[in-house]
């Protein structure tokens, strides 16, 4: 999945994240991200689209609960929630292409 940087998982969803980058994937380093509106610790910069997290280019990342959560789509596609929110910002309503 390819996914856009919209940040609406980072924010919306409640997953299981990695707390402490330095230890990487540990049953004793695994907390849950609430969502509710809250960005994930991980996530940084400020505008949709334009996103990114904090521990995604980390060797373990592919081990990670938030990797296997958000795999929506299959291979090599756009994620289709990160399209949809990206028009609904840009363009006011919902066009997919």
């Amino acid at each position: 999945m390819i996914c856009l940087r919209c940040g609406h998982c980072c924010k919306a969803f409640m997953v299981p994240i990695v707390d402490d980058p330095e230890k990487g994937v540990a049953k004793d380093n695994i907390m849950m991200h609430k969502g509710e509106g809250e960005p994930c610790k991980h996530l940084r910069g400020d505008k949709p689209g334009e996103y990114s997290c904090a521990i995604h280019d980390k060797e373990w990342y592919n081990g990670t609960p938030c990797f296997f959560y958000g795999q929506v789509e299959h291979g090599n596609q756009e994620c289709r929630i990160g399209r949809y929110m990206l028009n609904i910002l840009e363009l006011g309503k919902c066009q997919v292409d």
